[in-house]
């Protein structure tokens, strides 16, 4: 089993901390089995956040033997680093786990010198901050995750929960991470980075939320979705409903059922043998062609690159 080690550093972020607990928690493979064992561990058994005081388990040991360490991020980004836990997490990476950061944790990873060289991302607040500090470091602003192979950085605050289910995905597939995703009330993957949450102005007060539409999306997506259609769903015009798309998913409708269509013929992929134009019209592409097209906008590969990287490893 998968053994995910997060760290409560001093003055961690409880939203920070509780995110990977319960997405990787929550992760049951196709055999009903639990995907991760998840241990919280912590430089002392008590570990003081902004809100509360947290009694923890086990100590930086636990990531001697993790295959994942993640961490969340921290309160008070000017305190130094404690050299235990650089130590620590500088081992685990010698080792080969993964080692990844949440939202302000980027500045716990970058003392590491693992981000030296490399992109990262942290809340779009700090980005200044972790340059200013950390010049080795090449700061993305605009992303809400960051992958560079075995080390990995997120955005802030929901961003946590785009970067975890990313590494479900990368472990057991998209099936697995889509069934996690909604048992977190997320979508697998949001287009458009944390700029578009910077200084954003509030929604109107007729902003009428997409939920029950997306829903009938979701469970329509191999059938003839066009706008004129979902628009009459939802009981509005097409400019409207594109309006209301853009600001409620960053993506217009078609756009959303292209990701929606891909991400099943994902699953498709990863567990049977059909030919890519079978899956192409089973996932609801009207050509093989377009459906390659589109999977390598989305999934950044081909059909069937995709097929021989996760059909060996799952």
């Amino acid at each position: 089993m998968h053994r995910i080690a997060i760290v409560a550093s001093p003055s961690v972020v409880p939203f920070d901390l509780a995110v990977p607990c319960e997405v990787f928690g929550r992760v049951r493979l196709r055999s009903g089995k639990p995907g991760y064992e998840v241990r919280v561990c912590g430089l002392s058994r008590r570990v003081k956040s902004a809100a509360f005081d947290l009694d923890v388990r086990h100590g930086l040991s636990t990531l001697a033997r993790a295959d994942t360490v993640i961490l969340p991020g921290i309160d008070d980004v000017a305190e130094p680093v404690p050299a235990e836990l650089v130590r620590a997490v500088q081992r685990a990476a010698a080792r080969g786990a993964r080692i990844a950061s949440i939202c302000s944790g980027a500045f716990l990873l970058a003392a590491t010198g693992l981000l030296d060289g490399r992109r990262a991302t942290t809340h779009w607040l700090a980005t200044e901050e972790l340059s200013r500090r950390y010049p080795k470091v090449q700061v993305d602003a605009a992303v809400l995750y960051v992958d560079e192979g075995n080390v990995l950085s997120s955005a802030g605050a929901a961003a946590a929960f785009d970067l975890c289910l990313h590494m479900v995905r990368l472990d057991y597939g998209a099936a697995v991470a889509a069934a996690t995703a909604r048992l977190s009330v997320m979508p697998l993957e949001r287009d458009g980075g944390q700029s578009q949450f910077i200084e954003r102005a509030p929604p109107t007060p007729d902003h009428a939320s997409l939920a029950l539409v997306l829903a009938w999306m979701d469970q329509n997506l191999q059938s003839g979705l066009s706008a004129r259609r979902i628009a009459k769903r939802a009981g509005m015009s097409v400019r409207n409903l594109n309006r209301r798309f853009r600001e409620q998913t960053g993506l217009t409708p078609l756009r959303w059922i292209a990701r929606g269509r891909v991400r099943y013929a994902q699953s498709l992929l990863e567990g049977d043998d059909h030919t890519i134009e079978r899956v192409a019209s089973e996932a609801g592409f009207a050509s093989a062609a377009a459906f390659r097209e589109q999977f390598r906008r989305v999934a950044g590969t081909s059909p069937a690159a995709y097929r021989r990287a996760f059909r060996s490893r799952h």
